[in-house]
């Protein structure tokens, strides 16, 4: 028995919707291991249990997984935003979602999700009563953005928000010299150091699964 199957025989189990939905993704999805599966996806739950935000906004659907684990912490009338840019992924993303009741929580966006962070009369920065505002962010999209969706989202959280960012330690390539000139590593390396050096972040990066940092907003 290897040690990931020692964490995931003795975690929460994911449940039969999100099983399904793991088969799917590898049946019909080229790059299967993008999904969050089952240990990241309980820690993506349990993380939203303990926050309990009224609103999620998730930037990265892929196949709707990880937004079924977010949605799982929400409050009674809360709602979970995610954005997919891939709209060849629709389809599926909409099946997927339609499998569980939360289901009815999410709101799915096929879209560029830095042009839908752009301020507009839609989506104004700031918010008059902070209807608009965000409670927990989950960044999972090009890793090439991840500097400029950062800047997008801070001015849509509320204080005290949390920021989950996933792929951070990029399979180790994040101090492999040896990708130093590969553009996804390079951005993420730029992401990290952004976020390390903002006072206004608390943060962690914790080695589960490709990295994932946990980001409180405290302005």
């Amino acid at each position: 028995m290897s040690l990931a199957e020692y964490i995931e025989q003795h975690s929460s189990p994911e449940g039969a919707v999100l099983e399904q939905i793991t088969r799917n993704t590898h049946l019909e999805v080229i790059n299967p291991r993008m999904l969050s599966g089952h240990v990241q996806g309980r820690v993506l739950s349990m993380l939203s249990k303990m926050i309990r935000p009224k609103r999620i906004l998730e930037l990265g659907t892929f196949t709707g997984y990880s937004a079924l684990c977010l949605a799982e912490g929400l409050v009674e009338d809360g709602r979970l935003i995610t954005i997919e840019h891939n709209d060849e992924m629709e389809d599926a993303i909409r099946r997927n979602l339609a499998l569980s009741p939360l289901g009815e929580k999410i709101e799915l966006v096929i879209g560029d999700a830095k042009e839908w962070l752009k301020p507009s009369p839609a989506l104004p920065k700031g918010g008059s009563e902070g209807e608009e505002l965000f409670d927990l962010v989950f960044i999972d999209a090009d890793k090439k953005e991840y500097c400029d969706y950062l800047d997008l989202v801070l001015p849509l959280m509320n204080e005290g928000g949390w920021i989950l960012a996933d792929n951070t330690l990029w399979d180790g390539h994040i101090i492999d010299p040896a990708y130093d000139k590969d553009k996804q590593t390079v951005a993420l390396r730029a992401f990290n150091d952004k976020v390390a050096a903002d006072e206004r972040l608390e943060k962690v990066i914790l080695p589960l699964r490709d990295g994932l940092t946990v980001i409180r907003v405290e302005r």
